[in-house]
């Protein structure tokens, strides 16, 4: 039972309302730069209070018509290439390791425990070790400034396959029994009971996964070198060409805000679903 302490409710919000304006603060202060003019954002001391260049901001960051000298790509097209390579590389991480994890759990084959160890080990290399002769296939394929080379060596994850494996472990044997006994084959047992009793644990790593290829930006550093391909994150660094009087901070930072919409729609929509597949043991 949890007594009622005023004192202990007190100090407790207080931490949760530091906690709060600790992490709010600088996404206001990103927001009231990208409503002002570059001029006002480098003066001493900055405006804390919205401008009156909203709209003109965000068009320029949308349609790249700023005048600074750095990269004036469009950001409506670095979000569409942004938003393509997450739903690519989250869509895909699942569909392969749903089957990975399938494979090794309910098929008997030689080499089993071999290849699914050889799939974990994989976790233990750093991605500055898989990078080089990563980029070498890529470009050896002429994958190279194309969608397909900002995602498909993304798209396997040791980390997931390992995930479902562990689920698919916990279904009693009863079902496996119930869907022989029925006449089910492995694909049709697959569709019509392991992928409805994993949607929770699909639904927590989809979140996960996309908001990992939405943030991608060391690798499509690597395969992009044509404003056309540049991801938002990595458009945003572009923009930024020396001090502060040579960028337009407001565009930034009208950047910046568009870049985190994407991300916090898919938490927000999935947030029942993420939070139960991280947390709910009777899934």
């Amino acid at each position: 039972m949890v007594e009622n302490r005023p004192l202990a409710t007190v100090i407790s919000h207080l931490v949760l309302v530091l906690g709060v304006i600790v992490v709010a603060f600088p996404l206001y202060v990103t927001f009231v730069a990208s409503t002002h003019t570059a001029q006002d954002i480098v003066q001493v001391p900055m405006p804390l209070l919205p401008g009156p260049h909203l709209i003109d901001n965000y068009s320029a960051a949308i349609f790249g018509t700023s005048g600074s000298a750095a990269s004036t790509a469009p950001v409506g097209r670095m979000m569409t290439v942004s938003l393509i390579s997450a739903l690519v590389i989250a869509i895909g991480k699942i569909a392969i390791s749903l089957l990975s994890a399938f494979a090794i759990v309910y098929f008997r084959f030689p080499g089993r425990e071999f290849f699914f160890w050889a799939i974990f080990v994989t976790l233990m290399l750093p991605v500055e070790v898989r990078i080089g002769p990563t980029y070498q296939v890529v470009s050896d394929l002429g994958m190279l400034n194309s969608y397909a080379g900002l995602t498909v060596p993304l798209i396997a994850s040791a980390t997931a396959t390992f995930l479902f494996r562990q689920f698919f472990l916990t279904v009693p044997d009863e079902l496996v029994e119930a869907a022989r006994v029925d006449g089910a084959g492995p694909l049709r047992f697959f569709k019509d009971v392991l992928l409805p009793l994993s949607s929770t644990s699909i639904a927590a790593l989809f979140v996960i996964q996309f908001i990992y290829g939405w943030n991608q930006y060391l690798w499509p550093l690597l395969v992009t070198t044509s404003e056309d391909m540049y991801p938002v994150v990595m458009g945003i660094k572009r923009m930024i060409s020396g001090g502060d009087a040579a960028n337009d901070w407001n565009i930034v930072m009208a950047t910046a805000i568009l870049a985190m919409i994407p991300p916090a729609i898919v938490v927000l929509v999935m947030q029942k679903q993420f939070v139960k597949g991280l947390v709910d043991s009777e899934k």
